[in-house]
């Protein structure tokens, strides 16, 4: 009887668990093809844009800044201020649906060809651990071997090139929140001096130590929430990495099957060998593929050598495989991309809109107080002026009363005046005095107009309800 593969994996559990629920560490072997060639492309050109994007500045600003505690948001010389919560959410969702668009389209592509995790881990982490530890068997062998100097001094010196490069990692994303030359000064002080800073990067490192050092692909199987959204995403047109069972099956070596009859799968299991999440694409499509095409890479090399075709494992949706015309644009992904552009479309009708100066009163506890002025009596209303708008225009404003009729009966008075708006959002005191007679039954409602200075134009206007003693 033909002894069975350790690559053979058992059809009711995972492959980096064993029959106890213990984990099993993959050592992925290296492979060499025109998809990793793309790949690394694309990695290399992702990592230079990630470490050096922050240091560009734009009007002064970096290029690209998510600064939190200042709630600005800076794109390419553009600043987006937090004063409109709604604006965020509307830029999430749209990225939300379009990533779904794309799943649907090309399956599980952001995986292996964008994700932070697999960038850095296939690009510089597996490589220095290659370099210093050996190849995938090499690896398995000192994994199994006693602890001993040669041991010690390859995982020491493993872990710290691993947190050198975490370090670095973190910084570089800590840059996009403060600033990359802020945080460079920062960095020459004592922690102490920014300790939620300080705290705040050492966390980052460590999670990016321990993941892509150490947790790896278990974080794609277990924790990742976006290889559970793309069952939802995907249907039987999306491209996703495939094996052509019609062309490939019987595999050679099983029992019964004469060699006139094998299909041109050889079970050599170079697919298996070289897969991040331990997976056997012969298997179907399957949660834990990343797309990363290290599959295809390793089937063709066999192909070659075997002066078959290529394509054996391919890019191919599950209608292409079963001889099904693709339609490549399905209800689905026109779902998802009408979603995708209504929320990309109200983000910027919400953005345009609030480039505009916003007013909001708010009344104090006391609704009114009565007094006396030259004997008459001035019915005083009390409010908090809150004023926002997007981008980075300054005002110097007075404020007016539109309604003509009552407009020489009502005088608005503010601590400065005129109001210096300088800063995306504002709150100043503004007080209204007016004579009684313009109240009917306690209430009168005027519009207020915000008049700029600077621009001489009316910027704004707002409908407030001045309220009184009731007679």
């Amino acid at each position: 009887m033909k002894n069975k593969s350790i690559f053979e994996l058992d059809p009711e559990r995972l492959a980096t668990t064993d029959e106890h629920g213990h984990r099993i560490y993959l050592y992925p072997e290296d492979v060499k093809g025109t998809w990793k060639t793309r790949r690394f492309l694309l990695y290399r050109l992702l990592i230079l844009v990630y470490l050096v994007l922050p240091w560009f500045y734009i009007n002064g600003k970096p290029a690209l800044m998510i600064n939190i505690f200042k709630r600005e948001f800076t794109f390419f010389g553009s600043t987006l201020y937090g004063v409109e919560p709604v604006l965020f959410f509307f830029l999430l969702a749209s990225g939300i649906f379009f990533v779904a668009f794309i799943t649907s389209l090309f399956g599980r592509v952001w995986c292996g060809w964008a994700c932070p995790q697999t960038v850095f881990i296939q690009s510089l982490f597996l490589k220095i651990e290659a370099f210093i530890e050996g190849k995938a068997r090499q690896r398995r062998e000192l994994d199994l071997a006693p602890w001993s100097l040669q041991k010690f001094f390859k995982r020491a010196l493993k872990w710290g090139i691993f947190t050198l490069i975490s370090l670095h990692i973190a910084h570089t994303f800590m840059g996009y929140f403060v600033g990359p030359r802020e945080l460079f000064f920062i960095t020459l002080h004592s922690p102490a001096e920014n300790m939620g800073l300080f705290i705040a990067t050492m966390i980052g490192t460590t999670i990016i130590l321990l993941d892509f050092g150490w947790f790896r692909e278990q974080f794609c199987i277990i924790a990742c929430p976006y290889g559970r959204m793309q069952s939802v995403a995907m249907d039987e047109n999306s491209l996703v990495v495939s094996y052509d069972a019609k062309r490939g099956e019987p595999r050679r070596g099983e029992s019964g099957i004469q060699k006139t009859s094998e299909g041109d799968c050889i079970n050599c299991y170079n697919c298996v060998k070289v897969c991040p999440t331990g997976i056997d694409i012969r298997r179907g499509t399957q949660l834990e593929c990343i797309a990363c095409t290290q599959c295809i890479d390793a089937c063709d090399d066999i192909m070659t050598k075997l002066k078959k075709p290529k394509g054996l494992i391919r890019y191919s949706s599950e209608n292409e495989i079963n001889g099904i015309r693709r339609r490549v644009i399905t209800k689905r992904s026109l779902i998802y991309v009408t979603l995708a552009l209504v929320f990309i479309s109200s983000f910027f009708y919400f953005l345009n809109a609030s480039t505009n100066l916003n007013l909001v009163f708010l009344r104090d506890k006391v609704p009114f107080n009565v007094t006396e002025f030259d004997s008459k009596k001035i019915i005083v209303n009390h409010f908090t002026l809150k004023l926002t708008h997007q981008g980075s225009q300054d005002f110097k404003l007075d404020f007016l009363i539109k309604d003509l009729d009552v407009k020489d009966k009502i005088s608005i008075v503010t601590p400065a005046h005129p109001a210096k708006i300088d800063t995306p959002e504002k709150k100043i005191v503004i007080f209204f005095k007016f004579d009684p007679s313009i109240l009917n039954l306690g209430t009168r409602k005027v519009v207020v107009e915000a008049f700029d200075r600077i621009s001489q134009q009316i910027v704004a206007s707002k409908e407030v309800v001045l309220v009184g003693p009731v007679h």
